[in-house]
């Protein structure tokens, strides 16, 4: 019994840094992994809005290659929705 006690506390701190470890990974890789250097370092798309309908429903506009698309969300799947190009009333104002 006592080696069973000395054998978890030895495993126990090594399974939380590992299981630490590989959320940090995980973490730096999205963010390394997430920019496009050939894009000029901008994203292509861009969640601009969203909007909760229900429980498991909800609505997102996101901008992608100069247009903004309505997108249905749920559970299931993403539905399109509708699109329409983008004005420069909604672009927004650069510094």
């Amino acid at each position: 019994m006592l080696e069973y006690l000395l054998r978890l506390a030895l495993l126990l701190p090594v399974l939380a840094g590992l299981i630490w470890g590989s959320l940090w990974l995980t973490r730096w890789l999205q963010t390394r992994l997430g920019q496009t250097p050939g894009a000029g370092g901008g994203r292509q798309l861009q969640l601009i809005e969203t909007s909760l309908i229900a429980p498991g429903m909800k609505l997102a506009v996101v901008r992608f290659r100069d247009r903004e698309i309505l997108l249905g969300c749920t559970r299931q799947g993403l539905v399109r929705l509708g699109e329409a190009p983008v004005t420069t009333a909604t672009l927004p104002e650069s510094e």
